[in-house]
């Protein structure tokens, strides 16, 4: 059976347990994520994103282990800055990255394997509060909070 595409990661979730392809050692996956995350925030503060959050889902998800969400003001800057994204990832050696959404969208989702980018316009963004939903303040005990 030939495995998913994907990313190394995908593909062991993908297989299952004991099968698919070699993860890499954490160190190592954690220091591409890295990298990619800087090549992501670095061109949407290019193109003058607003309120730029990063969100770690290491252990919380199995479709990634990094969500980035920023704001764009009109359609054509949200187009323009998924495009950059993906010129970018691309030569940071990145070879499938999935656009979902494009002109006239409220939202677009760039699927960069490991990283989930979500780009918003304000009005949808505080619709979706995506935040909210993966925030570490979820992950808080509410009894512990009073």
């Amino acid at each position: 059976m030939p495995l998913p595409p994907g990313t190394p990661r995908k593909k062991a979730v993908a297989a299952g347990p004991g099968r698919g392809a070699r993860r890499p050692p954490a160190a190592e996956a954690s220091s591409r994520l890295d990298q990619l995350q800087t090549v992501i925030v670095g061109s949407l503060e290019d193109d003058k994103a607003e309120n730029i959050v990063t969100i770690d889902l290491a252990g919380r998800a199995a479709f990634a282990d990094r969500m980035v969400i920023a704001t764009g003001l009109a359609d054509r800057q949200i187009a323009a800055m998924a495009t950059h994204l993906e010129e970018k990832l691309s030569e940071a050696g990145l070879r499938r990255v999935q656009v979902e959404g494009g002109a006239g969208a409220d939202w677009v989702l760039i699927d960069a394997g490991d990283i989930v980018i979500h780009l918003f316009r304000p009005e949808a963004r505080s619709t979706y509060a995506l935040e909210k939903m993966w925030g570490r303040e979820l992950d808080e005990d509410p009894s512990s909070a009073a």
